[in-house]
């Protein structure tokens, strides 16, 4: 059997930036450029059922660059908080638990769906989603092992994948 690995551990007092990513991006990543490629090359078959796909495509460019803003905003302090190993519960933390994840799979990766007129790509989103849950609880039995009654008490207010408010992002 293989090895338990420990998704974010404690070397020297630091947590690990990558988390869970990995192991999601290992199932989602050949999802979507194979969808990518068939999309590309059966055009016909999984667009959308839609006569404007212009619409489809400056809808799809506003949620890609939402989704990109809200991630580029979550990098700085996730990094910030990895350095200081302090956990992090402001800015896009304060919208939901794992800001990054939602940033690509609720934004990003039905952006470029949209733009690209394809249910198919979309279907991506269904898969990550899926992924992020099968492997997420391995990240959170670190972070609380790491953080304890902190963590627990963040979870337990905060939205765990799904943004929810309109609070202010702040640094």
């Amino acid at each position: 059997m293989f090895p338990k690995i420990s998704f974010t551990h404690r070397c020297m007092n630091k947590l690990n930036f990558f988390g869970v990513g990995p192991r999601i991006g290992l199932v989602v990543l050949p999802w979507l450029a194979v969808s990518v490629f068939l999309s590309v090359v059966f055009k016909n078959r999984f667009g959308f059922p839609v006569d404007k796909t212009n619409i489809l495509f400056i809808a799809g460019l506003v949620i890609l660059i939402g989704g990109l803003i809200f991630y580029f905003l979550t990098v700085p302090l996730l990094l910030k908080g990895l350095k200081e190993t302090k956990l992090v519960t402001t800015g896009a933390f304060s919208l939901c638990c794992n800001p990054l994840y939602a940033a690509i799979i609720l934004f990003i990766i039905p952006g470029i769906a949209l733009m690209m007129n394809s249910w198919l790509v979309l279907s991506t989103t269904i898969a990550g989603y899926i992924v992020f849950k099968f492997y997420i609880k391995g990240e959170y039995e670190e972070l609380e092992r790491f953080f304890g009654d902190e963590y627990k008490n963040y979870r337990r207010k905060t939205p765990e994948f799904f943004p929810t408010g309109f609070r202010f992002i702040r640094r």
